[in-house]
């Protein structure tokens, strides 16, 4: 089976024209990885850019990679005119089985819906959720992305939703949905997890500081514990510009139990997930969190908000600890269970690994999504 795999090559958003290498958002670079190991499978990835760069040819011995270069005003101004042409004439040339569009938030969703061929969707952030709980202003970034979504919906053969949260959300736009969560990088099973014992505990909470993420009151809700605990929480994420980041760093300057330390790549994330003692997420909006998946995969334990998709990825007291966000004892709570408990934390994070292996390796979920283009074509309409 042939297929091509449309999504952002993040040398683009990330202006890195000089890397010779392309790389992908975490949840696709995942699914390339098992999809390499599936030979049945030839895959044509398929990303536009703004300038020329230096690309292989192919990624994997059934990974092949076409980089598509689009001047600036094929992009966001003309609604993705340029990539939608380029990515179609591409695909015609390819002449695959089967488009599959990562993300709905900008061209590659709808360069598949217009492909001319059979094709499905996955969604990984549910951007009109993300709009309302952001309260996204006109014409921002969330606010487009949100009508984008309801635009391309409706129109693909069938939408990947990588929770059931998504699949309720999108019942009612599209025409055929599957549950597959998002694979995790194979090498975070090979983290050894070995939080140092006799020093700090540190809890890591990883994500960009915004109102959705709710780093600001999570803080606030766990001033009791410390209080009475000795920890270090750690925020690993970027700090944009707004009122929201700045009462963040307003929060720390008087509390130095909190550290920022900014973006951490997989590979810095993998450095702190060796001596984490527990990765934290109190988000307000989440569909399936790739952080919870890399700390499960590493043996880290995970406490988080018990909204969107998260409780399909975490069963309560077996592979990790649910909270409620809107309210503040209740993250309170589940910090002190934690940090009180070295034999919980060993049996979650030995339970949460092995659920991990199970469900989000590579390989299983390439199975699941080769199942999925099966199916389309035998049902496409």
């Amino acid at each position: 089976m042939r297929i091509v795999l449309l999504t952002t090559d993040n040398r683009e958003p990330h202006k890195d024209y000089s890397n010779p290498q392309p790389h992908f958002g975490t949840a696709p670079a995942a699914l390339l990885q098992g999809l390499a190991m599936l030979p049945e499978l030839e895959v044509h990835v398929v990303s536009c850019i703004r300038r020329t760069v230096e690309s292989p040819a192919k990624l994997g011995r059934n990974i092949f990679f076409h980089s598509l270069v689009v001047p600036k005003i094929g992009w966001m101004r003309t609604l993705f005119q340029g990539c939608i042409r380029a990515a179609r004439t591409k695909i015609h040339e390819i002449h695959p089985d089967l488009v599959h569009g990562q993300g709905t938030e900008a061209d590659c969703s709808l360069s598949a819906i217009l492909s001319g061929y059979p094709n499905v969707l996955t969604l990984h952030g549910n951007m009109r959720a993300v709009a309302r709980i952001s309260r996204a202003k006109p014409l921002s970034y969330n606010w487009l992305a949100a009508r984008l979504e309801g635009h391309v919906l409706p129109r693909t053969g069938g939408v990947v939703c990588i929770t059931r949260y998504t699949q309720a959300a999108v019942a009612g736009l599209a025409r055929k949905t599957w549950v597959v969560p998002n694979a995790v990088d194979a090498s975070f099973f090979n983290v050894e997890h070995a939080p140092s014992s006799g020093r700090r505990p540190v809890v890591l909470c990883v994500g960009t500081v915004c109102l959705w993420k709710n780093q600001n009151a999570f803080i606030q809700a766990l001033d009791p514990v410390a209080s009475r605990l000795d920890f270090q929480l750690v925020f690993l994420g970027g700090l944009p510009d707004g009122p929201y980041s700045v009462e963040f760093s307003n929060l720390l300057k008087t509390r130095p139990w909190c550290e920022h330390h900014g973006f951490a790549d997989r590979t810095g994330l993998k450095y702190w997930l060796k001596t984490a003692t527990a990765l934290a997420l109190p988000s307000l909006e989440d569909n399936c969190p790739m952080v919870i998946l890399e700390a499960m995969a590493a043996g880290v334990p995970v406490m988080a908000s018990s909204i969107g998709g998260v409780p399909d990825l975490i069963e309560q007291n077996r592979t990790g600890l649910l909270c409620d966000p809107q309210k503040p004892e209740s993250f309170a709570a589940c910090m002190e269970k934690l940090l009180s408990s070295n034999e919980l934390c060993a049996r979650l994070a030995r339970k949460s690994k092995s659920e991990a292996m199970r469900r989000f390796h590579p390989l299983m979920i390439a199975k699941k999504h080769l199942a999925v283009y099966h199916e389309a074509l035998e049902n496409r309409v």
